[in-house]
This record gives C-alpha cells, sequence and structure tokens, in this order.
C-alpha cells in the first residue's frame, strides 16, 4: 500500500492525540504519586516523542536526579538538550551516558552514544 499525503496528515493526527491522551495520563498518575520515577520517565518519553524538548528535559532530568544510574533517561536528556541546541549541555549529558553504558555492559546504547558524540563533536568543527 502506498501512503497518500492524506493519509500521512491522518496518521499524524492520529499519532497526536495519542500522545496528548497518554500525556495527560502521565500527568494524572504523576499528580497522585510525584515520587514515581517510572510515570516521570514516561511523561519525558511522551513530551519527547511529541517534540516538546524542553518539557521532556524537565521531567527526563528529574527522573536522573532520582536515579542517577538511568542510563535510558540519561541519553533522552542529552538527545533532548542537542534538540534544544545546548550542545555543551549535551556534550555532559553524553559523557555521563557514556560512562554509564560503559560501566553497565551495554553495548547497543554505547555505540548510540559514541555516534552522538561524534556526530556533536563534528559540528563543533
Amino acid at each position: 500500500m502506498v501512503a497518500t499525503p492524506a493519509f500521512d496528515e491522518w496518521g499524524r493526527i492520529c499519532f497526536f492525540q495519542a500522545m496528548n491522551e497518554a500525556i495527560a495520563r502521565f500527568q494524572r498518575m504523576l499528580q497522585e504519586n510525584p515520587e514515581n520515577e517510572l510515570t516521570r520517565f514516561s511523561l519525558g518519553k511522551a513530551f519527547f516523542d511529541q517534540g516538546d524538548y524542553a518539557s521532556a528535559r524537565e521531567h527526563l532530568a528529574q527522573a536522573v536526579a532520582s536515579r542517577p544510574d538511568w542510563m535510558a533517561a540519561q541519553i533522552l536528556v542529552a538527545r533532548c538538550e542537542l534538540n534544544l541546541g545546548q550542545n555543551e549541555a549535551a556534550r555532559v549529558s553524553l559523557e555521563r551516558a557514556l560512562d554509564l553504558a560503559r560501566k553497565q555492559g551495554h553495548v547497543g546504547p554505547l555505540a548510540q552514544v559514541e555516534e552522538l558524540l561524534r556526530q556533536l563533536n563534528a559540528s563543533k568543527a
């Protein structure tokens, strides 16, 4: 099946509606239990997926603050910072994520972080 522009637009509408519903659900859950790290991470990830990098970074940074060894959250913080043009903050976050990936033995995320650092360094040159 070949996607048509109307179908693509409908898919985007459905995606954003689903994301808005997920964000509202996670916000309610977080109000009920503000200390729930997974809910905070999920809310941050939903904002990230929607392209709201400032809101995503806020929640993901809080998740990292409560669990400093949370590598996936640290990588998403860095990706938010990259998307916000905060390259030096992103470099610090990526270096933390790199250290976590090495210590935790995560090969896939390690390669992802190394590539993001390469791209960041190349853009600086």
